[in-house]
C-alpha cells in the first residue's frame, strides 16, 4: 500500500503543478481578453485595427487549456460540483467507499471514452495541420491534442484518488475529515 500511495502523490504532484501553471494562464488570458477589448475600442477611435483574429482565438484557446487541465486539480483538490444531500452526514469511510466506486464505475471509464472518442479528430487534425478558417486565425491541432491530454491527466488523478479512497476504506491513511480535526 505503501508504494501505491507514493506513486499517488507523484501523481498529486504533477497535476499539482500543472494546476499551478494554470494559474498564470488565467492571468494572460485576462490580459489577452483586456487587450482585444482596449484594441477594438481604440483601434476604432483612431482608425487602426489593433487586435486581430489570432488574439481573440488565443484567448479562446487559453480558456479551452484552463478548463480542460483544471479539471485534474479540481479532482485533486475535491472541488468538483457535487449533489451533497445525503454525502455531508456520511462518515468518511462510507465517503471514500462511494468515492472509490465513482471513480471506478464513471471517473475513469468516462475518461478512457472521452480519449478514444476524441482520438481519431485529434489525428486528423494533425494529419492535415488543421488551421482556423478564419483570416490569421491559429493552428487548431495543439487545442484539439489537449483533449486527450486533459482527459488522461484527469484518469491519473483518478487513480491517484482512487488509491487514497482506497486507503481511507481500509484505515491505512486518515480522511480529509480527520486530518482537518487533528489540527
Amino acid at each position: 500500500m505503501q508504494k501505491l500511495l507514493r506513486l499517488s502523490k507523484i501523481i498529486d504532484r504533477i497535476n499539482q503543478s500543472i494546476g499551478q501553471l494554470t494559474l498564470w494562464l488565467v492571468l494572460i488570458m485576462i490580459l489577452v481578453g483586456v487587450w482585444n477589448v482596449i484594441g477594438r475600442y481604440l483601434g476604432n477611435a483612431i482608425g487602426q485595427n489593433l487586435t486581430s483574429n489570432s488574439l481573440i482565438e488565443a484567448q479562446w484557446y487559453l480558456f479551452d487549456i484552463i478548463f480542460l487541465v483544471s479539471a485534474a486539480y479540481a479532482l485533486k483538490h475535491n472541488e468538483h460540483v457535487r449533489v451533497d444531500l445525503l454525502y455531508n452526514g456520511w462518515p468518511p469511510k462510507r465517503k471514500a467507499l462511494v468515492n472509490l466506486i465513482g471513480t471506478l464505475l464513471f471517473l475513469i471509464p468516462f475518461s478512457i471514452l472521452a480519449i478514444y472518442f476524441s482520438w481519431q479528430a485529434v489525428y486528423n487534425s494533425w494529419a492535415i495541420l488543421e488551421a482556423s478558417p478564419d483570416p490569421d486565425g491559429l493552428p487548431r491541432y495543439p487545442i484539439k491534442t489537449m483533449i486527450p491530454i486533459a482527459f488522461a491527466l484527469l484518469i491519473l488523478q483518478g487513480i491517484s484518488e482512487g488509491i487514497k479512497n482506497f486507503a481511507i476504506f481500509t484505515g491505512k491513511l486518515p480522511s480529509r475529515e480527520e486530518k482537518r480535526d487533528a489540527l
